[in-house]
């Protein structure tokens, strides 16, 4: 264990962590949690160029490394790159991603300190990081296991004495004004109706259900988010649905940090797992999340607590479809189809009431 230093000590560190937007978030927290071991600290984080908007204007982090990732598997680029960390003389690296690329720049970058996860339980034959940290074998704290994976990054290494579990997206004051729903005058739901790959995404029909349960029941409105590609099938659903004046279909944010003002306005959210939960969790907006039924629930469910946040996952209710066969839980992730049409409206719904009930009026209730 590194005990904690004083708070003159300065520190040039570097967090890779080239992945999808969720993992971004979460792995701001290395950043939240080293910051008290060297508060004087520089943080540099490397990222995918469409991740930046959740770590955009953080505290704790003072340089963002943009990365394109197609770019980056081209062998002339990613050396040009290691070439360029191993300049920047860095003491310390974190490496949640601990992939090829970015286990060969720690490798060359010449940091005292290399933190990286140990994903087999041999290690590798080039010792990549000076730290190699087990993954937890369960969860034990309310975060979830990815959360609480990645603050073991820190905390088994360093002596943290108040180990940060939240991830925070920070909003500048003219963000927090934000403005294209202030003629809105009811609750506005945020629905994440696609995911973002198709194994993320529950059957059309489904949740076109769901979209009118949702509007048929409660005095709001529903918003429908989707990735810029997703518009046609987004569309698709809105043909579908009953309601459609109690959709809001013309307000869109193309980007990330856009996305984030825009929930930021919203009431809470329902919709399919991935990163735009992680962000409502962080701008603390109550949540309801549907996983996909190959995605691990202990290690992405994040401080449930039945109301404020809650999901539903196959799994919970047909325990009997699943099994620990590791080729069986990999057909499953290829094609999770099968087990999708399971997850229908009828198991969702009663559970989505319960939370929609805690946070939302129902349109009985109203006198219009």
């Amino acid at each position: 264990m590194i005990p904690a230093y004083a708070g003159t000590v300065m520190k040039k560190i570097l967090v890779i962590q080239n992945k999808r937007i969720g993992d971004v978030l979460l792995a701001s927290l290395i950043a939240s949690n080293i910051k008290q071991v060297y508060p004087n600290s520089v943080i540099d984080y490397m990222v995918y160029d469409y991740t930046t908007g959740v770590i955009e204007n953080n505290p704790n982090i003072q340089n963002i490394i943009i990365i394109n990732e197609k770019e980056l598997k081209k062998i002339p680029n990613l050396i040009k790159l290691i070439l360029k960390i191993r300049k920047d003389r860095y003491d310390i690296i974190f490496d949640p991603y601990a992939k090829l690329q970015s286990r060969l720049i720690c490798l060359f970058s010449k940091a005292k300190i290399r933190v990286g996860f140990k994903k087999r339980e041999k290690d590798p034959i080039l010792d990549f990081y000076t730290h190699s940290v087990g993954f937890l074998k369960e969860k034990s704290k309310p975060c979830g296991k990815a959360i609480e994976d990645r603050v073991h990054l820190v905390t088994s290494i360093f002596d943290v004495e108040n180990p940060v579990y939240e991830p925070k997206i920070y909003l500048s004051e003219k963000e927090k004004q934000y403005s294209k729903l202030s003629t809105y005058h009811k609750p506005v739901i945020m629905f994440g109706v696609l995911g973002s790959t198709p194994q993320k995404s529950m059957p059309y029909s489904y949740i076109t259900q769901l979209v009118d349960f949702i509007t048929e029941t409660y005095d709001c409105y529903v918003l429908f988010n989707y990735a810029p590609d997703q518009k046609s099938d987004a569309l698709e659903i809105y043909n579908q649905c009953k309601n459609q004046s109690s959709i809001i279909m013309d307000i869109y944010e193309n980007s990330i940090r856009g996305f984030i003002q825009l929930m930021n306005k919203c009431t809470l959210l329902v919709g399919n797992e991935g990163g735009i939960v992680h962000i409502s969790k962080a701008l603390d907006k109550p949540t309801f999340t549907i996983f996909s039924p190959y995605v691990m629930k202990d290690s992405w469910a994040s401080f449930e607590d039945g109301k404020m946040h809650t999901s539903i996952h196959l799994l919970d209710e047909h325990p009997d479809l699943y099994s620990e066969d590791r080729e069986v839980r990999r057909k499953i992730e290829e094609d999770p189809s099968f087990m999708y049409n399971k997850l229908t409206p009828e198991l969702i719904i009663p559970k989505l009431s319960s939370f929609l009930n805690y946070h939302l009026k129902e349109k009985k209730n109203e006198h219009h």
